[in-house]
């Protein structure tokens, strides 16, 4: 079957001339770079990343009724996200990670939803809302430093997204609210692999489905997904949580919400916090599901993991 790709995202740019007349050979660059990550099928598989703290700089923009080139159905609730260049961005293997950036008004921490073709390794451009929490919006450039959170609190359980025009003879899944950058989806104990715009792929399809899908993270981490139903374009929600300790089993969450509407994000005033005491909060309102609600298992994976030199863990 035909692979279906996301309509492209046209974004308002706030980048400022002092950047721009950088020179065009870095977009060229960039560009060409991913044209190859697409050509070889956008599966790259990327090792753990580093958990140092690193020095950039960080620019902003809007979205113009976009969610970025991660595909999540909306942008966060809070507003705080952040595009990132190729190098970074690494053919989607980034999206639905968090980092954790200071500038010189103090820190935010933003989740990965887009990336920034023009963007050189260390530029990060952020939402509006989060450049803002860090530096005066009249700046448009700001020296920052960011680093990635390993274990990130995040908004609810384990949600996935089967994509429109899939079946069951061609499977394409979104992963969300894993937090930590990911390593290998299996379906059924077939392998799916993971395209730049952050869907996960079995060519030759699933079958019809309920799937069972094991989520693995670059930590070691695993968390199984029971009762996913062949529902294209809906958000169906888990009791799975991705987290904790490296190499231990994750609890699950209790009472599994049924498929949602995509909230839109709050550019008025900054959210709290999203915390799992207040996720239910910040979750987009649900629909009453006609499928039964998904089912999570969950299992550890091997022994503790250093964090700081994990060895990439890739299915």
């Amino acid at each position: 079957m035909t692979e279906l790709h996301p309509p492209s995202h046209r974004r308002i740019g706030t980048l400022t001339p002092r950047w721009l007349a950088a020179g065009g050979a870095i977009v060229l660059a960039a560009i060409i770079g991913v044209a190859m990550l697409l050509q070889s099928g956008g599966s790259a598989c990327a090792a753990p990343p580093s958990t140092s703290a690193a020095k950039g700089k960080a620019t902003f923009y809007d979205l113009a009724g976009g969610t970025g080139n991660c595909s999540f159905p909306s942008s966060p609730a809070d507003d705080l996200f952040v595009a990132l260049g190729p190098a970074q961005y690494s053919a989607g293997a980034a999206c639905g990670t968090y980092l954790d950036v200071t500038g010189p008004k103090g820190k935010v921490r933003v989740k990965v939803t887009d990336s920034c073709p023009e963007c050189p390794a260390g530029h990060l451009d952020l939402s509006r809302t989060a450049f803002k929490k860090i530096g005066a919006e009249v700046a448009g450039i700001i020296p920052i430093t960011y680093k990635t959170v390993t274990n990130p609190t995040v908004p609810g359980p384990i949600s996935v997204r089967i994509k429109e025009g899939a079946s069951r003879f061609w499977f394409a899944a979104l992963i969300d609210n894993h937090g930590t950058q990911l390593s290998s989806v299996t379906v059924g104990g077939r392998a799916a692999h993971r395209e730049s715009y952050n869907y996960w792929i079995i060519d030759s399809g699933a079958g019809p489905g309920p799937y069972k899908i094991k989520i693995t993270d670059v930590y070691g981490r695993s968390t199984t997904v029971s009762g996913i139903t062949m529902s294209p374009g809906k958000v169906q929600r888990s009791t799975a949580r991705l987290g904790g300790a490296p190499g231990r089993a994750v609890k699950a969450a209790p009472a599994a919400a049924s498929p949602a509407k995509p909230s839109k994000a709050s550019t008025t005033k900054p959210a709290k916090p999203i915390t799992a005491a207040s996720s239910s909060a910040a979750a987009p309102k649900a629909k009453a599901a006609a499928a039964p609600a998904p089912v999570a298992t969950t299992a550890a994976t091997g022994p503790a993991v250093d964090l700081a030199a994990a060895p990439s863990s890739c299915g």
